[in-house]
């Protein structure tokens, strides 16, 4: 009952402090707002493109080993022309991978990608769409919802018919409200009927949405287009069986491909084993250090709202002095009146952390409105409201601490 009483109050104290001193209490609690405004946006930003990451990641598959050309990383001091210099994935490639396939394997589907096509459908027409043509088994390597229609069948990739599938933005630029599946549209000046239609993805941190692109059996862009150009970027994606690790497929395949490449064991690889992983732990790498960047800048934010916390407390123990001197003559003990001032501290240092994380909020609403995801989550607004409290009590103890050791004779005196 003491602690609830003293509770109100400090609450009660500092709301007038709020409401008598307003410009001095304005200026100081800028600082905090600030400063919890900076490290939660940090944050939010920083969780937001992570969750944007793993969606990307689980879209390409993150049990999936790419095969390519270039790496997703490099390291060293290996020269680029080593790189340039490597062959490309090709479909012989493939059909070896896949004629070896072993148990570790779920899957292999070998992907060119053809970038900056125009799609039309009668009078209408959509621009800057990615052709994407792809073995049978794509579906399986990666994530790939169909909201109309259905995905090809063994034979049509086989024969290689004149089938798409198309992406939501691609669908809805040329069909709008209207049934795409049946129809038929032209790319490059050929006909294509369309079997399907992906559910919308949005867009993504890695550009791995579908929503831009189009699918069509590669058997059928083997006749249009040079699938073993670099200009389409030919990769071969495989698939691990459940409960395999990559790692460990990893190793396997490697030593696959330089079998199927008749490499000797002195010459170097050429070809790189791409895994979602490392796209993440690089991401990884640069959100901790935007982390810290928050909170340097913050904490400076911070520090001068919590000079600006301990200067109203001084101020609001000197002027009731008087106050303080009449509570120990009836009996308040020395911790009573400092956990008075250190509480009206917490109070006032929480109020401007609320303040910080209504601002972030009103940024996540209109940010939203932009359909533009930001992720304010409860394990960041307590954490602002923590880093509020810690500053209130590291503010205020000394103001309180003074307050408590005031000689009550003397502290009725004064004016």
């Amino acid at each position: 009952m003491l602690f609830l009483r003293l509770l109100k109050e400090s609450i009660l104290f500092a709301l007038n402090a709020l409401v008598v001193n307003k410009l001095r209490t304005f200026l100081s609690l800028l600082g905090i707002s600030i400063g919890i405004f900076t490290i939660i946006t940090v944050f939010t930003l920083v969780d937001s493109l992570e969750n944007n990451l793993n969606k990307s990641v689980q879209k390409l598959g993150n049990d999936a080993i790419y095969v390519q050309k270039w790496p997703w990383e490099f390291g060293g001091d290996y020269p680029w022309w080593k790189y340039f210099n490597r062959p490309s994935p090709s479909f012989k490639d493939f059909e070896q991978i896949q004629k070896r396939a072993g148990t570790n394997i779920k899957a292999v589907a070998f992907q060119i990608s053809i970038n900056d096509k125009i799609v039309k459908f009668r009078n209408k027409n959509v621009e800057n769409v990615t052709v994407i043509a792809a073995s049978h088994d794509y579906n399986q390597t990666r994530v790939l919802d169909i909201e109309r229609g259905r995905y090809f069948t063994a034979a049509d990739s086989r024969s290689g018919k004149n089938y798409v599938l198309l992406g939501y933005e691609v669908a809805n630029g040329l069909f709008e409200q209207a049934d795409p599946v049946g129809q038929s549209v032209k790319i490059n000046g050929r006909n294509l009927k369309v079997l399907g239609v992906f559910k919308k993805e949005g867009e993504d941190i890695l550009n791995s949405s579908i929503d831009n692109s189009v699918l069509i059996p590669i058997n059928y862009a083997r006749n249009i287009v040079d699938t073993k150009s670099d200009n389409y970027d030919p990769k071969i994606i495989i698939k691990a069986s459940e409960g395999i690790a990559l790692n460990e497929l990893s190793n396997e395949m490697k030593g696959q491909i330089r079998s199927i490449r008749r490499l000797s064991p002195r010459e170097e690889d050429d070809f790189a084993l791409n895994q979602s992983s490392m796209l993440s732990l690089q991401l990884d790498s640069l959100f901790g250090v935007v982390n810290i960047a928050g909170w340097i800048i913050g904490g400076f934010s911070i520090l001068v709202g919590g000079f600006g916390i301990a200067n109203i407390m001084f101020v609001s123990v000197k002027e009731r002095t008087n106050i303080i001197g009449i509570q120990k003559s009836l009996g308040a003990k020395n911790y009573f009146i400092l956990l008075q001032f250190l509480v009206e501290a917490v109070v006032l240092s929480i109020i401007g952390g609320i303040i910080g994380l209504i601002i972030v909020y009103i940024i996540t609403l209109v940010a939203s409105a932009f359909d533009f995801t930001l992720i304010l989550s409860l394990s960041n607004c307590l954490l602002g409201l923590s880093v509020s409290a810690i500053i209130g009590v590291i503010s205020g103890f000394l103001p309180a601490w003074n307050a408590s050791q005031l000689n009550p004779v003397e502290a009725i005196r004064a004016k």
